[in-house]
């Protein structure tokens, strides 16, 4: 059989030998789990799109509404890989790694259910509560990096784009937050 080993940190646990059908499987599913959540993020974005959002003050360094779909699915590939390159090892910190990633998931699909979902209920409160939850995304994807950097050193820089993307989308989150 055709195997696949990713070699694990010095000292560390013995790397995984998984065959290519089982590796190939996995990664499809990781991205099919990475493009689910921001499939079911997108419903609250777009069933917004064209009500409090559109005539909402955004900042001025907003980019084009068509810039952030191509943004987030580049980015949730690169997570699910990141995340897959993790699930690979045998490393005793895998568990955890693949924990807070699970959590970076759920944060992800909170934020947009906060910040354009409750918004017609809450109004500016829930912008603010927006802001809550992607600071805590962002530490979630701090942390993912920080367990993924050991694990596999290209998944923790596959993240790292990710992080980058959330502060700059929690500097929009405040904008917003202050002038609606």
């Amino acid at each position: 059989m055709q195997e696949n080993v990713e070699l694990s940190v010095p000292g560390s646990s013995r790397p995984a030998r998984r065959p290519w059908p089982r590796q190939l499987a996995a990664l499809l599913g990781f991205l099919a789990l990475s493009w689910a959540v921001s499939a079911l993020g997108s419903v609250p974005i777009i069933l917004n799109s064209n009500g409090w959002y559109a005539a909402a003050d955004k900042a001025p360094w907003t980019p084009p509404g068509w810039m952030f779909g191509s943004v987030w699915a580049v980015l949730y590939a690169a997570m699910a890989v990141a995340a897959w390159l993790v699930w690979r090892q045998r490393s005793l910190p895998r568990r955890d790694a693949l924990t807070v990633y699970g959590l970076l998931l759920v944060l992800n699909l909170a934020w947009p259910l906060a910040f354009f979902g409750m918004y017609p209920m809450l109004g500016t409160a829930a912008l603010w509560l927006g802001l809550l939850v992607i600071g805590a995304h962002a530490v979630a994807a701090i942390i993912t990096v920080l367990r993924f950097g050991p694990i596999s050193t290209t998944a923790g820089l596959l993240m790292l784009p990710y992080v980058s993307w959330l502060v700059f989308s929690a500097s929009l989150n405040v904008y917003a937050a202050v002038n609606n």
